[in-house]
């Protein structure tokens, strides 16, 4: 058995079959952990959800902005956006069943006997592994509830900037939801930057990537999001897969336990 990590898909169903192939990967014995993003931009956004959404317990499933994108537009009537591939999706008869699916699945996700930690923008240095799974799975029991609707509604905004535990309601699950699916570059005391997208160098005065902050723990962490990294954080510990194959990059994919790497050009 072997046990990968891949970056954003975004719906390039081919190159996924692509890379998988390389590396011989079988449902019925290897298990494949998602690092958001499975769908949006790309041409084959429904067959990446089925195809992911089958695998069962042979996928362990983040939560990406895209994939909250299309919750939000399917669950609180938010727009589609000029360059979104979410029709396919929406207008699926098996639409009700795939959404269902994607609401159960996680913001954040730790192995413990790997010390292995991952999420769809990162882990803000902010908070220990503990605590960002104990605020993961208070906002997951949101999205999951009857308070779904409400959340989708209110969900888009930068603001509060930054995380203290006085928070509640909408403005509690959004920060929360915006460290772990659009985080990029963050202040010393935790405020984050939600419009610089580029690659470190462009960091905000005062602001630094995510993973320039040092840690009390020595938890290796996986992550996507950030196309423009090209896989590059300058450390070993922080693992950036996104390395934009819906933009003509490559889909990046790591054995969790050898880090060796498998990528199919886009």
């Amino acid at each position: 058995m072997s046990e990968y990590a891949i970056g954003d898909i975004q719906g390039c169903y081919d190159a996924l079959q692509q890379v998988l192939d390389k590396v011989g990967f079988s449902p019925s014995r290897d298990r494949l952990w998602v690092a958001g993003d499975l769908i949006n931009r790309g041409p084959e956004s429904l067959k990446t959800l089925r195809y992911i959404a089958n695998l069962g317990t042979s996928a362990e499933v983040v939560l990406g902005n895209h994939d909250l994108h299309l919750l939000a537009v399917a669950m609180a009537d938010h727009k589609t956006k000029r360059k979104d591939t979410l029709d396919s999706i929406l207008t699926a008869p098996d639409r009700d069943q795939l959404l269902d699916w994607l609401r159960q699945q996680k913001l954040c996700v730790y192995d413990p006997k790997r010390d292995l930690f991952m999420a769809h923008a990162g882990l803000p240095h902010i908070w220990t592994v503990a605590q960002a799974g104990t605020h993961a799975r208070e906002v997951e029991q949101v999205i999951r509830g009857p308070q779904a609707a409400e959340y989708f509604a209110g969900m888009y905004g930068n603001q509060p900037a930054a995380w203290h535990s006085g928070l509640s309601g909408m403005d509690r699950w959004r920060v929360i939801t915006n460290y772990f699916t659009r985080m990029r570059f963050i202040s010393p005391d935790g405020a984050l930057e939600l419009t610089a997208k580029e690659s470190v160098d462009t960091a905000p005065a005062g602001f630094a990537p995510w993973f320039d902050y040092a840690r009390d723990d020595s938890t290796r962490v996986v992550f996507g999001h950030w196309a423009a990294l090209e896989g590059h954080t300058g450390h070993k510990r922080f693992i950036g897969l996104d390395t934009g194959c819906v933009w003509g990059g490559a889909l990046t994919l790591m054995d969790l336990d050898s880090e060796e790497i498998t990528c199919c050009d886009c």
